[in-house]
């Protein structure tokens, strides 16, 4: 898969960089992730597929949403043509962010978030449900209705319908929707996008995405953000022990002493 590897040029996102100051009383300037950006100078994005990675309260979620608010999409998920409001919940990263873009533009994308993927359905719903002179929305997305499907299904029937190639793809936590099963199911899509010269960032927890080849690992902790191999990650080291050893670790965990 040595030809899935890219230089920072052909990417349609090179690199993130806060360009205004935060103001102190501004959460945001609290958190981990916005810290090391402030020290770092700018995130730089180097392959087709980049996973960011991080313990709970770090600020991954939170610099996803932020890169694609910043690119145009719909803060609650979507595409660029989404404009829904469910609850206005998002943070303004966005408005402290630079997005330096590559020379080319991407043809198609999409920002799913896995705790708002219900609130897309349902607007998908709502406007096949207006008169129109096209072909229904949903169509697009497979056909029947994305709530009438598990979230497994409706997340799988998303990608393999409608991501359809030279996109740009941000995803929030996948793995939240995906068995394992599922999950080698996406790196299979992922594939297939990324030789249709797709870029995809993803934040994420699961260690079964991390190995997808080539892919650069982001590990953001308290210290500072750096290119990791997903073997060095804590997900995949405490995983790994767990799974080597479940009795043991369960004794450990959940034992009298």
């Amino acid at each position: 898969m040595d030809d899935m590897k890219n230089t920072n040029g052909n990417l349609y996102i090179r690199d993130v960089r806060i360009s205004k100051e935060i103001p102190r009383n501004n959460y945001l300037s609290k958190l981990p992730v916005v810290r090391n950006l402030r020290k770092m100078g700018r995130l730089e994005f180097n392959r087709n597929v980049t996973f960011i990675v991080g313990e709970n309260g770090i600020g991954k979620s939170t610099l996803i949403e932020g890169i694609a608010v910043a690119m145009g999409f719909n803060p609650e998920g979507g595409t660029v043509n989404f404009n829904f409001s469910t609850n206005d919940s998002h943070s303004d990263l966005h408005e402290y962010l630079t997005v330096c873009k590559g020379y080319k533009r991407h043809k198609d994308g999409f920002f799913l978030r896995a705790e708002s993927f219900y609130n897309v359905a349902s607007n998908i719903d709502e406007l096949d449900s207006e008169p129109g002179f096209g072909p229904p929305i949903i169509s697009g997305y497979g056909g029947v209705s994305l709530h009438k499907q598990s979230h497994g299904e409706s997340f799988m029937a998303l990608v393999e319908n409608r991501f359809w190639g030279n996109g740009l793809y941000i995803l929030d936590e996948p793995e939240a929707a995906l068995s394992p099963t599922r999950l080698m199911r996406l790196m299979v899509c992922m594939k297939k996008l990324v030789e249709k010269n797709s870029q995809f960032i993803i934040s994420t927890h699961s260690p079964i995405l991390m190995t997808f080849p080539d892919a650069e690992v982001l590990e953001i902790t308290s210290g500072g953000i750096q290119s990791v191999d997903y073997k060095d990650t804590e997900h995949y080291i405490v995983t790994k022990r767990f799974m080597d050893a479940p009795e043991k670790m369960i004794e450990s965990l959940l034992g009298d002493d």
